[in-house]
């Protein structure tokens, strides 16, 4: 198979996303969920995404939506189109599925999917983070992992802005 096309192959509907989730799950295989805008790729995102795989044999990434990036960082967001930022992520070896979500939150998704592992970023409280009740009710763990210092997409689009 092409790289393209094993690129391709990670980029799936919910129906899909969810087959396969329950496939993995089936295999005993645990299935970590995380999600985020993921607008302009950097080393932080690169290191806590390879720290959420290591927690599971899976990693499932639901990328918002541009009409939800929107909504949730301002009109001049995202910078990246949802094109773009969905081959980049499908483009990562430690990602196993992209699949994007129109609302503001993934709940719903998280409602398909069903993972084993919810995860997100240091800056939420365990219990605050949306989908917890989802996860922790089928016998799953939430956790956070910390940031990474010094790197942020709103300080990189500062620093294109003051060039």
């Amino acid at each position: 198979m092409s790289m393209l096309a094993q690129i391709e192959a990670k980029i799936l509907d919910w129906d899909a996303a969810s087959q396969k989730v329950r496939e993995w799950q089936a295999l005993g295989e645990k299935v970590v969920f995380t999600n985020g805008c993921f607008d302009l790729l950097h080393y932080g995102h690169l290191h806590y995404l390879a720290q959420a795989r290591d927690l599971g044999q899976r990693l499932v990434l639901g990328l918002n939506s541009a009409a939800s990036v929107s909504r949730l960082k301002g009109p001049h967001r995202p910078i990246n189109d949802e094109h773009t930022r969905i081959w980049q992520m499908a483009s990562l070896q430690f990602i196993d599925i992209v699949v994007t979500f129109e609302e503001d939150t993934p709940w719903d998704l998280l409602q398909a999917l069903q993972p084993d592992i919810l995860v997100k970023g240091g800056d939420y409280a365990p219990e605050s983070i949306v989908g917890a009740d989802i996860v922790l009710g089928r016998g799953g763990k939430v956790m956070t992992l910390p940031f990474v210092e010094g790197y942020s997409t709103t300080s990189i689009e500062q620093k294109i802005k003051n060039s």
